[in-house]
């Protein structure tokens, strides 16, 4: 793999979007099935789709953080990403996101990445707390939260979707 990668799990690496990365992000960004999750339309435009791979280069650059890019350890296979994004910065709260591309839903990999970026954010970051949301029709994404360890706020209203999305919180502990 000619990819720089920073963290990696049992069976995945983390990497960092690249320019070039254009054709993975329309395999995760550009499918219905994921996007209807955090998209109002339920899809994500081409232009769409080049702006939030913009965005997270620019993220890691400016925070050092973003959704990053997951791979297969064995295969090589982009499995899709997980992350973080600033949240409340003041207070040292980032969020926690996953997006899996498709054919890689159902297999723990979306556990086993969050746990990895969990324990880099309190462990490297120094994180305080970590926020997530979920689109309120996800029951997969809730109940991965709650293994995780999160415990419900409130509602927020999540802009993309235009929705109240359940939200919640993981302190350090």
């Amino acid at each position: 793999m000619n990819r720089t990668t920073f963290l990696e799990t049992e069976r995945l690496v983390f990497s960092t979007w690249k320019e070039e990365d254009r054709a993975l992000a329309f395999a995760l960004w550009g499918d219905h099935e994921v996007t209807k999750w955090i998209s109002s339309k339920g899809f994500l435009s081409e232009d769409e789709v080049e702006a939030r791979l913009t965005q997270e280069i620019k993220r890691q650059e400016e925070a050092g953080v973003q959704y990053w890019p997951l791979f297969d350890k064995d295969s090589e296979v982009f499995v899709g990403c997980c992350g973080l994004r600033p949240y409340s910065p003041e207070k040292e709260i980032y969020e926690l996101g996953f997006h899996l591309t498709r054919d890689h839903w159902g297999k723990g990999y979306a556990m086993e990445a969050a746990r990895a970026v969990i324990d880099y954010a309190f462990g490297e970051l120094k994180a305080k707390a970590l926020f997530a949301g979920h689109h309120p029709d996800n029951k997969v994404s809730r109940h991965m939260l709650f293994k995780l360890g999160f415990e419900y706020v409130r509602d927020e209203r999540y802009e993309p979707t235009g929705l109240m999305h359940p939200s919640y919180l993981l302190k350090k502990r």
